[in-house]
């Protein structure tokens, strides 16, 4: 009986000690990323800061920043500026106004792709009258450079088809408890002309996954017959999705300013912040939640992070 009791008690201590674990797991230390245990809803921020030259800033602090969920200030529990893994999906229009183009816009893609590191992983996807994954998330450099050099152009443009492809792969990409870098680059010449997928519908798919996207439009150097039949309207949907996602939109007038733009985007992704919290809000309605970061002691700098997020439901 003694020999009994004593166990009991130590099953107890070893008991109490597990679940004090357990609440201290969701406090990070200073500097490094909470843990979480599954059923915990954190709201993942990826926070690229600018300073007015367009520079990007990477020595803030945890202190330096506040977030906002509805006006409602929201205690941080994930703050991190390292580098972390890169998920990425990178989307070429193969349509038959970028025939001469495409040459160009496949080197500058490969050069993309060599700024990616060994624990970054890529999908490429070409798109004309439909969108075609030619090769899957991997992190073999030498076979998405294969699948990019394969690319052909002809046929119209499912811009908004292979968006909503991108995304939805990218999306079944993320596991529970992992904190990556998530985002979507690109690349057309023109309008959609071929999708039966709609604008509203790969904006809501954006703002749900919270994966970055970023436009980039070669709507400046085309011959009159193949340039956007309404250019306002791509211009308007890409800064939509922009603005959305913390993405960005860029607008080229040559083809050879995509090395300049695909290198701004290697640095971006390196130089964000990673921002988390569990929100106040306890309610799973399903509602959209509108987010704000601000950096009060450095109010002439440009933050862009997605615009919010649609709560857990039941």
């Amino acid at each position: 009986m003694r020999t009994s009791r004593v166990s009991t008690a130590a099953l107890i201590v070893l008991l109490v000690s597990v679940l004090a674990g357990a609440q201290q797991a969701l406090v990070p230390a200073p500097g490094r990323l909470a843990v979480f245990k599954s059923g915990v809803d954190v709201v993942n921020l990826a926070v690229t800061v600018t300073d007015p030259k367009g520079r990007f800033v990477t020595d803030l602090a945890e202190h330096d920043f506040r977030v906002f969920e509805e006006g409602i200030p929201q205690p941080l529990t994930i703050f991190t500026r390292e580098d972390l893994p890169v998920s990425l999906a990178i989307l070429l229009d193969t349509s038959a106004s970028m025939e001469a183009k495409l040459g160009q816009a496949q080197t500058a893609a490969v050069r993309f792709v060599r700024t990616l590191k060994d624990a970054d992983e890529a999908q490429v996807l070409q798109f004309s009258q439909r969108a075609e994954v030619l090769q899957d998330f991997t992190s073999d450099k030498a076979q998405l450079e294969t699948a990019i050099h394969s690319t052909r152009a002809s046929g119209d443009t499912a811009l908004y088809t292979a968006l909503y492809v991108a995304l939805k792969d990218l999306d079944r990409r993320h596991r529970d408890g992992e904190i990556r870098r998530r985002a979507v680059v690109v690349l057309t010449d023109g309008e959609d002309t071929a999708s039966s997928i709609t604008d509203e519908q790969v904006l809501d798919l954006a703002r749900r996954t919270g994966i970055g996207v970023y436009g980039v439009g070669l709507f400046g150097d085309a011959p009159p017959t193949s340039r956007p039949l309404n250019p306002e309207q791509s211009t308007f949907f890409f800064s939509a999705l922009g603005r959305a996602t913390g993405g960005q939109a860029h607008f080229l007038k040559s083809v050879a300013q995509l090395d300049g733009v695909y290198d701004r985007l290697a640095q971006e992704l390196r130089s964000q912040y990673g921002l988390g919290y569990v929100s106040t809000n306890p309610a799973r309605d399903g509602r959209w939640r509108r987010v704000v970061v601000q950096t009060p002691a450095r109010v002439n700098l440009d933050i862009r992070t997605r615009l919010g997020y649609f709560a857990p439901k039941n």
